[in-house]
Protein backbone atom coordinates (compact mmCIF):
# COMPACT_ATOMS: atom_id res chain seq x y z
CA UNK A 1 0.00 0.00 0.00
CA UNK A 2 1.30 3.46 -0.73
CA UNK A 3 2.78 5.45 2.05
CA UNK A 4 0.45 8.28 3.76
CA UNK A 5 -2.88 6.77 2.00
CA UNK A 6 -6.00 5.69 3.71
CA UNK A 7 -9.00 4.84 2.64
CA UNK A 8 -10.40 8.10 4.51
CA UNK A 9 -9.18 11.32 3.33
CA UNK A 10 -9.51 12.94 6.59
CA UNK A 11 -6.32 14.92 7.55
CA UNK A 12 -4.97 14.91 3.78
CA UNK A 13 -5.05 17.91 2.04
CA UNK A 14 -7.66 18.64 -1.16
CA UNK A 15 -4.55 18.53 -3.33
CA UNK A 16 -3.13 15.23 -1.17
CA UNK A 17 -6.76 13.62 -2.05
CA UNK A 18 -6.47 14.55 -5.34
CA UNK A 19 -2.69 13.21 -6.26
CA UNK A 20 -3.50 9.89 -4.76
CA UNK A 21 -6.74 10.07 -6.70
CA UNK A 22 -4.46 10.56 -10.21
CA UNK A 23 -1.63 7.42 -8.74
CA UNK A 24 -4.57 5.08 -8.65
CA UNK A 25 -5.87 6.17 -12.00
CA UNK A 26 -2.11 5.44 -13.31
CA UNK A 27 -1.95 2.52 -11.20
CA UNK A 28 -4.74 0.92 -12.90
CA UNK A 29 -3.72 2.06 -16.45
CA UNK A 30 -0.21 0.97 -16.38
CA UNK A 31 -1.72 -2.86 -15.03
CA UNK A 32 -3.61 -2.75 -17.86
CA UNK A 33 -0.70 -1.96 -19.79
CA UNK A 34 1.37 -5.01 -18.06
CA UNK A 35 -0.90 -7.71 -19.64
CA UNK A 36 -1.18 -6.17 -23.00
CA UNK A 37 1.64 -3.68 -23.95
CA UNK A 38 0.77 -3.71 -27.44
CA UNK A 39 -2.33 -1.69 -26.22
CA UNK A 40 -1.90 2.57 -27.08
CA UNK A 41 -1.91 4.73 -24.15
CA UNK A 42 -4.76 6.49 -25.44
CA UNK A 43 -7.44 4.56 -27.05
CA UNK A 44 -8.75 6.23 -30.25
CA UNK A 45 -11.99 6.66 -28.29
CA UNK A 46 -10.23 9.10 -25.81
CA UNK A 47 -8.12 10.88 -28.50
CA UNK A 48 -9.20 14.50 -28.29
CA UNK A 49 -8.03 16.60 -25.47
CA UNK A 50 -10.72 17.41 -22.83
CA UNK A 51 -12.35 20.88 -22.55
CA UNK A 52 -14.72 22.68 -20.28
CA UNK A 53 -17.91 23.86 -21.76
CA UNK A 54 -16.99 27.21 -22.39
CA UNK A 55 -14.39 24.37 -24.87
CA UNK A 56 -11.10 25.30 -23.13
CA UNK A 57 -8.76 22.21 -23.34
CA UNK A 58 -7.68 21.21 -19.78
CA UNK A 59 -3.74 21.26 -19.55
CA UNK A 60 -1.15 18.41 -19.85
CA UNK A 61 -1.68 16.78 -16.57
CA UNK A 62 -5.32 17.29 -16.05
CA UNK A 63 -5.88 15.87 -19.65
CA UNK A 64 -4.07 12.59 -19.24
CA UNK A 65 -5.85 12.13 -16.29
CA UNK A 66 -9.12 13.20 -17.69
CA UNK A 67 -8.40 10.85 -20.93
CA UNK A 68 -7.88 8.12 -19.28
CA UNK A 69 -11.10 8.08 -17.07
CA UNK A 70 -13.00 8.76 -20.16
CA UNK A 71 -11.37 5.46 -22.25
CA UNK A 72 -12.06 3.30 -18.55
CA UNK A 73 -15.76 4.49 -18.56
CA UNK A 74 -16.53 4.14 -22.19
CA UNK A 75 -16.70 8.01 -22.03
CA UNK A 76 -18.25 9.16 -25.62
CA UNK A 77 -17.77 13.09 -25.19
CA UNK A 78 -14.93 15.06 -23.72
CA UNK A 79 -16.64 17.92 -22.01
CA UNK A 80 -16.30 18.04 -18.33
CA UNK A 81 -17.81 20.56 -16.18
CA UNK A 82 -18.21 20.66 -12.16
CA UNK A 83 -21.64 20.30 -10.32
CA UNK A 84 -22.23 23.99 -9.96
CA UNK A 85 -21.48 24.52 -13.66
CA UNK A 86 -23.95 21.30 -15.04
CA UNK A 87 -26.57 23.21 -12.89
CA UNK A 88 -26.21 26.94 -14.70
CA UNK A 89 -27.21 24.78 -17.66
CA UNK A 90 -30.87 25.26 -16.87
CA UNK A 91 -30.51 28.83 -16.17
CA UNK A 92 -30.98 32.22 -17.56
CA UNK A 93 -28.13 34.27 -16.54
CA UNK A 94 -27.70 38.16 -16.64
CA UNK A 95 -25.07 40.17 -17.67
CA UNK A 96 -23.25 39.78 -13.94
CA UNK A 97 -23.64 36.04 -14.63
CA UNK A 98 -26.61 36.15 -11.84
CA UNK A 99 -29.01 33.07 -12.51
CA UNK A 100 -32.78 34.39 -13.39
CA UNK A 101 -34.39 31.67 -14.82
CA UNK A 102 -34.92 28.50 -15.79
CA UNK A 103 -34.39 27.84 -19.65
CA UNK A 104 -37.60 27.53 -21.85
CA UNK A 105 -38.27 26.40 -25.20
CA UNK A 106 -39.45 28.27 -28.16
CA UNK A 107 -43.50 27.91 -26.97
CA UNK A 108 -42.52 28.69 -23.52
CA UNK A 109 -42.21 25.27 -21.94
CA UNK A 110 -39.26 24.68 -19.30
CA UNK A 111 -36.86 22.45 -21.03
CA UNK A 112 -35.58 19.30 -18.82
CA UNK A 113 -33.64 19.74 -15.96
CA UNK A 114 -30.05 18.81 -16.83
CA UNK A 115 -28.45 16.67 -13.48
CA UNK A 116 -25.85 14.52 -12.68
CA UNK A 117 -26.88 11.18 -12.92
CA UNK A 118 -27.56 8.91 -9.40
CA UNK A 119 -24.31 7.46 -8.30
CA UNK A 120 -21.94 9.11 -10.53
CA UNK A 121 -18.52 9.90 -8.87
CA UNK A 122 -16.02 13.24 -9.57
CA UNK A 123 -12.68 13.54 -11.20
CA UNK A 124 -10.37 16.02 -9.36
CA UNK A 125 -8.39 18.57 -11.59
CA UNK A 126 -5.55 20.67 -10.40
CA UNK A 127 -5.96 24.68 -11.46
CA UNK A 128 -3.13 26.95 -10.64
CA UNK A 129 -4.01 30.75 -10.68
CA UNK A 130 -1.79 33.56 -9.85
CA UNK A 131 -2.23 36.40 -7.41
CA UNK A 132 0.06 39.17 -8.53
CA UNK A 133 1.23 42.23 -5.95
CA UNK A 134 2.72 45.31 -6.06
CA UNK A 135 6.21 44.75 -4.38
CA UNK A 136 5.73 48.66 -2.66
CA UNK A 137 2.24 49.49 -2.38
CA UNK A 138 1.02 45.95 -1.98
CA UNK A 139 -1.51 46.62 -4.64
CA UNK A 140 -3.23 43.59 -5.97
CA UNK A 141 -3.90 43.60 -9.91
CA UNK A 142 -5.62 40.82 -11.73
CA UNK A 143 -3.68 37.79 -13.58
CA UNK A 144 -4.87 39.25 -17.13
CA UNK A 145 -4.36 43.00 -16.51
CA UNK A 146 -0.65 41.88 -15.13
CA UNK A 147 0.02 40.40 -18.95
CA UNK A 148 -0.70 43.16 -20.45
CA UNK A 149 2.17 44.77 -18.56
CA UNK A 150 5.36 45.65 -19.92
CA UNK A 151 8.82 44.08 -18.89
CA UNK A 152 9.85 47.17 -16.83
CA UNK A 153 6.54 47.32 -15.16
CA UNK A 154 5.56 43.38 -14.73
CA UNK A 155 9.22 43.59 -12.70
CA UNK A 156 7.01 45.62 -10.06
CA UNK A 157 4.98 42.86 -8.87
CA UNK A 158 5.69 39.66 -7.51
CA UNK A 159 3.59 36.52 -8.83
CA UNK A 160 2.53 33.89 -6.14
CA UNK A 161 1.17 30.82 -7.76
CA UNK A 162 -1.49 28.89 -5.99
CA UNK A 163 -2.96 25.43 -7.16
CA UNK A 164 -7.12 24.65 -6.54
CA UNK A 165 -8.54 21.49 -6.44
CA UNK A 166 -11.73 20.63 -8.30
CA UNK A 167 -13.93 18.40 -8.82
CA UNK A 168 -15.80 17.65 -12.70
CA UNK A 169 -17.66 15.27 -14.14
CA UNK A 170 -17.94 13.98 -17.61
CA UNK A 171 -21.73 15.24 -19.49
CA UNK A 172 -21.93 11.64 -20.03
CA UNK A 173 -22.31 11.33 -16.40
CA UNK A 174 -25.67 13.62 -16.38
CA UNK A 175 -28.63 12.98 -18.33
CA UNK A 176 -27.62 15.62 -21.16
CA UNK A 177 -28.41 13.02 -23.65
CA UNK A 178 -32.05 12.70 -22.72
CA UNK A 179 -32.63 16.81 -21.68
CA UNK A 180 -30.38 18.29 -24.93
CA UNK A 181 -30.03 15.80 -27.03
CA UNK A 182 -28.57 17.80 -29.80
CA UNK A 183 -26.72 19.84 -27.87
CA UNK A 184 -25.02 16.12 -26.29
CA UNK A 185 -24.47 15.24 -30.04
CA UNK A 186 -22.54 18.03 -31.06
CA UNK A 187 -20.28 16.79 -27.98
CA UNK A 188 -20.42 13.74 -28.91
CA UNK A 189 -19.15 14.01 -32.75
CA UNK A 190 -16.31 16.51 -31.51
CA UNK A 191 -14.74 13.21 -29.25
CA UNK A 192 -14.21 12.02 -32.54
CA UNK A 193 -10.29 12.24 -33.80
CA UNK A 194 -9.56 13.10 -36.65
CA UNK A 195 -6.57 11.73 -38.88
CA UNK A 196 -4.86 13.45 -42.03
CA UNK A 197 -3.79 10.75 -44.35
CA UNK A 198 -1.03 11.22 -47.02
CA UNK A 199 -1.36 10.22 -51.28
CA UNK A 200 -0.03 6.84 -49.51
CA UNK A 201 -2.85 5.66 -46.83
CA UNK A 202 -0.27 6.68 -43.98
CA UNK A 203 -1.09 8.66 -41.22
CA UNK A 204 0.39 12.04 -42.22
CA UNK A 205 1.77 15.18 -40.19
CA UNK A 206 2.98 18.12 -42.54
CA UNK A 207 4.58 19.80 -39.36
CA UNK A 208 6.37 17.24 -38.52
CA UNK A 209 7.83 16.65 -41.83
CA UNK A 210 8.69 20.25 -42.41
CA UNK A 211 10.88 20.33 -39.23
CA UNK A 212 12.58 17.29 -40.13
CA UNK A 213 13.26 18.56 -43.93
CA UNK A 214 14.10 22.37 -43.11
CA UNK A 215 15.54 22.12 -39.54
CA UNK A 216 12.90 23.45 -38.24
CA UNK A 217 12.94 21.97 -34.24
CA UNK A 218 15.30 22.54 -31.47
CA UNK A 219 17.64 19.82 -32.61
CA UNK A 220 18.72 17.91 -36.25
CA UNK A 221 16.01 15.39 -36.78
CA UNK A 222 17.97 12.79 -38.88
CA UNK A 223 15.75 10.10 -40.57
CA UNK A 224 18.24 7.02 -41.26
CA UNK A 225 18.32 3.49 -42.52
CA UNK A 226 17.92 1.44 -39.52
CA UNK A 227 16.41 0.03 -36.86
CA UNK A 228 17.48 2.32 -34.19
CA UNK A 229 15.11 5.77 -32.57
CA UNK A 230 16.98 7.76 -29.70
CA UNK A 231 18.06 11.06 -28.70
CA UNK A 232 22.07 11.82 -28.35
CA UNK A 233 22.71 14.81 -25.50
CA UNK A 234 25.66 14.48 -26.96
CA UNK A 235 25.27 15.51 -30.17
CA UNK A 236 22.04 17.08 -29.16
CA UNK A 237 20.28 14.79 -32.65
CA UNK A 238 17.53 12.90 -33.05
CA UNK A 239 18.07 9.57 -34.98
CA UNK A 240 14.49 8.25 -36.23
CA UNK A 241 14.55 4.87 -38.83
CA UNK A 242 12.82 6.25 -41.98
CA UNK A 243 8.91 6.27 -42.27
CA UNK A 244 9.22 3.72 -44.78
CA UNK A 245 10.40 1.40 -42.16
CA UNK A 246 7.60 1.56 -40.01
CA UNK A 247 4.28 -0.59 -40.43
CA UNK A 248 2.20 2.81 -40.55
CA UNK A 249 2.81 6.69 -40.30
CA UNK A 250 1.15 6.52 -36.45
CA UNK A 251 4.31 4.15 -35.40
CA UNK A 252 6.58 6.53 -37.09
CA UNK A 253 5.34 9.65 -36.06
CA UNK A 254 4.57 8.74 -32.23
CA UNK A 255 8.26 7.00 -32.17
CA UNK A 256 9.79 10.83 -33.40
CA UNK A 257 7.72 12.39 -30.59
CA UNK A 258 8.91 10.50 -27.81
CA UNK A 259 12.65 11.30 -28.47
CA UNK A 260 11.64 14.70 -29.56
CA UNK A 261 10.48 15.09 -25.61
CA UNK A 262 13.67 13.62 -24.70
CA UNK A 263 15.47 16.68 -26.78
CA UNK A 264 13.10 19.30 -25.06
CA UNK A 265 14.65 17.77 -21.38
CA UNK A 266 18.38 18.61 -22.48
CA UNK A 267 20.53 20.58 -20.06
CA UNK A 268 20.20 23.52 -21.77
CA UNK A 269 16.12 23.53 -22.06
CA UNK A 270 13.44 22.25 -19.44
CA UNK A 271 16.90 20.58 -18.04
CA UNK A 272 15.26 17.37 -17.24
CA UNK A 273 18.16 14.96 -18.86
CA UNK A 274 20.93 15.34 -16.06
CA UNK A 275 25.09 14.16 -17.40
CA UNK A 276 24.39 11.50 -15.21
CA UNK A 277 21.57 9.38 -14.65
CA UNK A 278 20.24 6.98 -12.49
CA UNK A 279 18.12 4.38 -13.28
CA UNK A 280 15.28 5.28 -11.54
CA UNK A 281 15.73 9.29 -12.85
CA UNK A 282 16.48 7.31 -16.53
CA UNK A 283 13.31 5.56 -16.27
CA UNK A 284 11.29 8.22 -14.79
CA UNK A 285 12.37 10.09 -18.15
CA UNK A 286 11.28 7.52 -20.55
CA UNK A 287 7.88 7.86 -18.37
CA UNK A 288 7.51 10.98 -19.19
CA UNK A 289 8.68 10.71 -22.92
CA UNK A 290 5.73 8.34 -23.34
CA UNK A 291 3.22 10.45 -21.82
CA UNK A 292 4.40 12.97 -24.02
CA UNK A 293 4.25 11.23 -27.02
CA UNK A 294 0.93 9.74 -25.98
CA UNK A 295 -0.44 13.38 -25.63
CA UNK A 296 0.63 14.94 -28.58
CA UNK A 297 -0.33 12.24 -30.79
CA UNK A 298 -3.97 11.93 -29.60
CA UNK A 299 -4.03 16.01 -30.40
CA UNK A 300 -3.56 14.77 -33.96
CA UNK A 301 -6.14 12.05 -33.63
CA UNK A 302 -3.20 9.42 -33.76
CA UNK A 303 -2.71 6.70 -31.13
CA UNK A 304 0.47 5.95 -29.11
CA UNK A 305 1.29 2.36 -28.34
CA UNK A 306 3.56 1.30 -25.36
CA UNK A 307 7.22 0.51 -27.25
CA UNK A 308 8.73 -3.02 -26.21
CA UNK A 309 11.50 -1.49 -24.67
CA UNK A 310 9.54 0.80 -22.89
CA UNK A 311 7.11 -2.18 -21.18
CA UNK A 312 10.36 -2.91 -19.25
CA UNK A 313 10.19 0.06 -17.20
CA UNK A 314 6.07 -0.83 -16.59
CA UNK A 315 7.21 -2.24 -13.17
CA UNK A 316 9.20 0.05 -12.22
CA UNK A 317 6.55 2.60 -12.76
CA UNK A 318 4.17 1.19 -11.12
CA UNK A 319 6.78 0.77 -8.12
CA UNK A 320 7.05 4.49 -7.97
CA UNK A 321 3.26 5.10 -7.87
CA UNK A 322 2.60 2.66 -5.00
CA UNK A 323 5.76 4.32 -3.36
CA UNK A 324 4.47 7.76 -3.83
CA UNK A 325 1.81 9.66 -5.24
CA UNK A 326 3.89 13.04 -5.36
CA UNK A 327 6.22 10.97 -8.05
CA UNK A 328 2.91 11.40 -10.17
CA UNK A 329 2.79 15.28 -9.66
CA UNK A 330 5.81 16.15 -10.76
CA UNK A 331 5.77 13.68 -13.45
CA UNK A 332 2.60 14.96 -15.26
CA UNK A 333 3.91 18.15 -14.43
CA UNK A 334 6.77 17.46 -16.42
CA UNK A 335 4.89 15.90 -18.92
CA UNK A 336 2.72 19.27 -19.50
CA UNK A 337 6.02 21.43 -19.95
CA UNK A 338 7.51 18.85 -22.40
CA UNK A 339 4.02 18.33 -24.71
CA UNK A 340 3.60 22.40 -24.37
CA UNK A 341 7.26 22.81 -25.50
CA UNK A 342 6.72 20.59 -28.91
CA UNK A 343 2.55 21.42 -29.29
CA UNK A 344 3.88 25.61 -29.58
CA UNK A 345 6.79 24.55 -32.07
CA UNK A 346 4.63 22.27 -34.19
CA UNK A 347 1.53 25.21 -34.34
CA UNK A 348 4.36 27.27 -35.23
CA UNK A 349 5.06 25.32 -38.39
CA UNK A 350 2.01 24.21 -38.78
CA UNK A 351 0.54 28.01 -38.68
CA UNK A 352 2.94 28.98 -41.50
CA UNK A 353 2.36 25.75 -43.77
CA UNK A 354 -1.16 26.98 -43.85
CA UNK A 355 -0.77 30.70 -44.84
CA UNK A 356 2.62 30.58 -47.00
CA UNK A 357 2.99 27.01 -48.58
CA UNK A 358 6.19 24.55 -48.55
CA UNK A 359 8.32 27.19 -49.63
CA UNK A 360 7.38 29.93 -46.50
CA UNK A 361 10.28 31.42 -44.96
CA UNK A 362 10.74 30.02 -41.84
CA UNK A 363 13.62 32.04 -40.88
CA UNK A 364 12.24 33.60 -37.44
CA UNK A 365 11.19 29.58 -36.15
CA UNK A 366 14.34 28.22 -37.03
CA UNK A 367 16.28 31.10 -35.28
CA UNK A 368 13.95 31.57 -32.32
CA UNK A 369 14.84 27.61 -32.18
CA UNK A 370 18.31 28.05 -31.29
CA UNK A 371 18.30 30.52 -28.59
CA UNK A 372 15.82 28.41 -26.21
CA UNK A 373 12.40 29.85 -24.76
CA UNK A 374 10.30 27.90 -23.06
CA UNK A 375 7.16 29.51 -24.69
CA UNK A 376 7.52 29.66 -28.29
CA UNK A 377 5.89 32.11 -30.26
CA UNK A 378 5.07 32.11 -33.88
CA UNK A 379 5.23 35.97 -34.77
CA UNK A 380 7.92 36.44 -32.43
CA UNK A 381 10.38 38.66 -33.90
CA UNK A 382 13.04 38.16 -30.76
CA UNK A 383 13.22 35.06 -28.10
CA UNK A 384 12.41 36.77 -24.76
CA UNK A 385 11.13 34.90 -22.53
CA UNK A 386 7.40 35.61 -21.62
CA UNK A 387 5.96 35.53 -18.12
CA UNK A 388 4.05 32.35 -19.17
CA UNK A 389 7.80 31.21 -19.43
CA UNK A 390 8.86 32.35 -16.01
CA UNK A 391 5.88 31.01 -14.49
CA UNK A 392 7.14 27.49 -15.66
CA UNK A 393 10.47 28.20 -14.36
CA UNK A 394 8.36 28.45 -11.00
CA UNK A 395 7.15 25.17 -11.22
CA UNK A 396 10.35 23.66 -12.16
CA UNK A 397 13.08 26.02 -11.85
CA UNK A 398 15.71 26.04 -14.98
CA UNK A 399 18.76 27.73 -15.42
CA UNK A 400 19.96 30.45 -17.27
CA UNK A 401 21.30 30.38 -20.18
CA UNK A 402 24.49 31.28 -18.73
CA UNK A 403 24.20 28.91 -16.15
CA UNK A 404 23.62 25.93 -18.42
CA UNK A 405 25.72 22.83 -17.84
CA UNK A 406 28.13 22.56 -20.43
CA UNK A 407 27.67 20.02 -23.12
CA UNK A 408 28.15 16.34 -22.24
CA UNK A 409 31.35 14.82 -23.22
CA UNK A 410 31.36 12.07 -25.77
CA UNK A 411 33.16 9.59 -23.72
CA UNK A 412 29.40 10.38 -21.68
CA UNK A 413 27.77 9.63 -24.77
CA UNK A 414 26.62 6.31 -23.41
CA UNK A 415 24.70 7.52 -21.10
CA UNK A 416 23.17 10.64 -22.24
CA UNK A 417 21.71 8.71 -25.68
CA UNK A 418 18.20 7.81 -25.18
CA UNK A 419 17.73 4.68 -26.70
CA UNK A 420 14.32 3.09 -28.21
Amino acid sequence: MRKNYTPNPDGLSAEDRALNVFADIMIDKIKNLQQDWKQPWISPGAAQLPRNLNGRNYNGMNSIILMFMQEKNNWQTSRYATFDRITDMNYAKDKDGKRQHLLTDKDGNKLPFVRINKGEKSTPVMITTFTCVHKQTNERIKYDDYKQLDAKERNEFSVFPKQHVYNVFNVDQTNLKEARPELYETYRKEAQGTLELSDKGMASLPEIDAMIAKDLYVCPIKPTAGNDAYYSVARDEIIIPEKAQFIDGESFYSNLLHEMSHASGSPDRLNRIKPTQDRASYSREELVAELTAALVSSRYGMAKHVKSDSAAYLKSWLGSLNEDPEFIKTTLNDVKRSASFITQRMEAVGERLRRDGWNADFTDIREQNKTFTPLFRSDAKSATVSQEAAESRQEQPVKAESQVLEAVSAKSAEQARFHR
